[in-house]
C-alpha cells in the first residue's frame, strides 16, 4: 500500500435483512476504523453497506451508523460483496493503486486492532490477508462448540476462508476478476484464484460471528454449522 498522499482503506459488509445484527458488526467496524486513523492519521476510510433485497430496518440501522449505504436487489452475497467494492472505490475517488479492501459480514463483531493488523501486512508490501472466523460461544451447544474446536486447529490461513474476514489490495483483486458471481463461496473462489495467481496469504486477527444455524445463504457458514451440529449429536 503506498504512503503518496495517503493510503485509503474500503470496508464493505453486505446485509440481507440484518437489523437484529448489524448494528453491532458497525459499531466494532467503527472502532476498527478509529483504531487505524489513531495509528495512521494520513489513512482515509470509508464503509460502505451493500443492502441486497432488504425488507426490514437494515437501512435505518446503517444511517444511524453513519456509514454509506448501496440498495441492491441481486439476491446473491458474492454480487453484493463486488458492488460494494464497486461504491466504496468511486467515494475514494479515481486512483486506485494504494486503496486497501476489507471486507465482514453483518452477523461479526471485528476487534479493535482488526484493520491496523491489515495495514500493517498491507505497509510491508503484502496483498492479501485471511483471518479466522470464530462462532459467538453464546449461540453453541457444548457439543458444538468441541466439534468446532477439534476441526479449527490448522495454523495455515487459507484452510478455512470467510468473507467475514478478508483484507487484500485492489490491484490484486483487479487481477483476478473480483468475486464470482456465486450464491455462495465466493469468498473461497476468490483467494483460490489469488493463491493461484503467486499471492502470499497472511494471517489476520480472529473475529467474531453468529453462530446461528439458519443463514442468509443456501449454505455458507450457517450451512456448515448446521451440518457440524448434526455430527456432533
Amino acid at each position: 500500500m503506498s504512503d503518496v498522499g495517503g493510503p485509503r482503506v474500503a470496508v464493505v459488509v453486505p446485509a440481507h435483512d440484518e437489523e437484529e445484527l448489524l448494528g453491532r458488526c458497525l459499531d466494532s467496524v467503527t472502532t476498527a476504523v478509529e483504531a487505524l486513523v489513531a495509528a495512521r492519521p494520513e489513512t482515509r476510510c470509508v464503509v460502505v453497506v451493500a443492502l441486497d433485497r432488504c425488507s426490514d430496518a437494515s437501512a435505518a440501522v446503517a444511517a444511524a451508523a453513519g456509514v454509506a449505504t448501496l440498495d441492491l436487489d441481486a439476491g446473491r452475497v458474492g454480487v453484493a460483496r463486488a458492488a460494494g467494492i464497486e461504491h466504496a472505490v468511486t467515494l475514494l475517488g479515481p486512483r486506485e493503486d494504494d486503496v486497501w479492501l476489507a471486507g465482514t459480514d453483518a452477523d461479526t463483531v471485528v476487534p479493535r486492532d482488526w484493520l491496523t493488523t491489515q495495514a500493517d501486512v498491507a505497509a510491508a508490501g503484502g496483498q492479501l490477508v485471511v483471518g479466522r472466523v470464530v462462532p459467538d460461544p453464546r449461540d453453541l451447544t457444548p457439543a458444538l462448540a468441541r466439534a468446532w474446536a477439534r476441526r479449527h486447529t490448522a495454523v495455515d490461513p487459507t484452510a478455512h476462508v470467510h468473507g467475514a474476514n478478508l483484507g487484500l489490495a485492489l490491484p490484486a483483486y483487479r487481477r483476478v476478476g473480483g468475486f464470482p458471481r456465486l450464491a455462495q463461496h465466493e469468498d473461497r473462489a476468490l483467494v483460490d484464484a489469488l493463491l493461484a495467481a503467486g499471492t502470499t496469504a497472511h494471517p489476520g486477527v480472529p473475529v467474531v460471528t453468529s453462530g446461528r444455524r439458519t443463514g442468509r445463504t443456501p449454505g455458507g457458514f450457517a450451512g456448515y454449522l448446521r451440518r457440524l451440529d448434526a455430527l456432533a449429536r
